[in-house]
């Protein structure tokens, strides 16, 4: 369950006021959440046993049909690497957010989430209450508290766990760079956020194995045209003039 109030948080990230904390919490492996966030709002997301694997879904907060699209998030910026720097896009060529930090290294926007097919193959069940729920399982229940449905799901990105491809096309799972990393997103505009803790779907372990992802998320700025993340690639500039247009036009930005 969340931290309430999420100021109360005992150990607030270095050189941020706890008053200015949003959302606190610790996810165990096997278990999901979700929450709306202010544009501007950082979300930083550690692996706290270097078994955590947090698969997210980004949406528009009150335009759920604008979602994060991971082919875009690949293609446009001409990298299938999650790191410092990247952009998660929308269907919309908009940015949802970007990775202002990442320590691990070890992520996926290639591969999405769990399914109960597999789960069920794999461990023996994946529904939401067994001990081994796919992650796509517990999209759908936070995707329900947010007025969405199954249909509403896309592929997902994931951070901790990585995967990386081989010379010859193949996908190779390259596992946690271990306790304690971190990765931090920046909202570029309201969103509506789904997190699910569950083993990536190309762990190799026979056992469910997934740790503790701890939470936090705090108020910030997002992104301005001083940024040198504006200007790094024409693609992301485009996307970010996209993004404040789409704002501006709406009283937001």
């Amino acid at each position: 369950m969340p931290v309430l109030p999420a100021s109360s948080w005992p150990a607030p990230p270095r050189g941020i006021d706890a008053e200015d904390l949003v959302w606190a919490e610790t996810v165990a492996g096997g278990n999901y959440t979700h929450k709306i966030l202010a544009r501007g709002t950082e979300l930083r997301l550690t692996d706290l046993t270097g078994d955590a694997c947090a698969h997210v879904l980004l949406y528009s907060a009150d335009r759920p049909w604008e979602r994060l699209n991971a082919a875009d998030t690949v293609k446009v910026l001409w990298n299938a690497y999650l790191g410092p720097g990247h952009l998660l896009l929308s269907d919309q060529g908009r940015v949802l957010a970007s990775v202002t930090q990442a320590t691990s290294g070890r992520h996926d926007a290639l591969t999405g989430t769990s399914t109960l097919a597999r789960n069920t193959e794999r461990y023996g069940a994946g529904t939401p209450e067994s001990s081994s729920p796919a992650g796509r399982e517990l999209f759908k229940l936070a995707a329900l508290k947010n007025g969405l449905g199954p249909r509403d799901i896309p592929p997902s990105v994931s951070f901790f766990q990585g995967v990386r491809i081989a010379a010859d096309g193949t996908t190779e799972f390259t596992g946690s760079a271990g306790a304690g990393a971190s990765v931090t997103l920046r909202a570029e505009q309201p969103l509506t956020v789904l997190l699910a803790n569950v083993p990536h779907p190309l762990d190799p372990r026979p056992a469910y194995t997934c740790g503790h992802l701890e939470v936090l998320a705090y108020r910030a700025r997002p992104t301005g045209p001083a940024d040198a993340l504006w200007d790094a690639t024409p693609e992301g500039r485009r996307a970010f003039l996209n993004t404040v247009d789409h704002l501006t036009a709406r009283g937001i930005a």
